[in-house]
């Protein structure tokens, strides 16, 4: 069962260190937001009693959380296969 010939990759340091620091700065983003969360919860619980349409802000919050996350994943995988491949068009890889 043969898969074919290996293929060769070369470290591209520049979009390396751009994706990284796009995940960190992602990230940082997130804890704020998260951080927000735990915040209320610890020095206002009551705030989160307060109803919005027939949830409570912890739900809503949550699940904002929730979908924050997902979405942050999806736009942190479009631009790094769109930078990726730009890379491989361009030739630097």
């Amino acid at each position: 069962m043969s898969h074919g010939p290996a293929t060769q990759w070369k470290e591209n340091k520049t979009l390396e260190k751009k994706k990284a620091r796009l995940g960190v700065v992602m990230f940082v983003i997130y804890t704020v937001i998260y951080a927000g969360f735990i915040l209320i919860n610890v020095f206002d619980n009551s705030m989160m009693r307060i109803t919005i349409g027939s949830f409570n802000v912890a739900i809503v919050y949550g699940f904002g959380l929730i979908i924050l996350a997902l979405v942050l994943a999806i736009f942190y995988n479009q631009v790094c296969t769109n930078a990726e491949q730009l890379t491989e068009v361009s030739g630097k890889r």
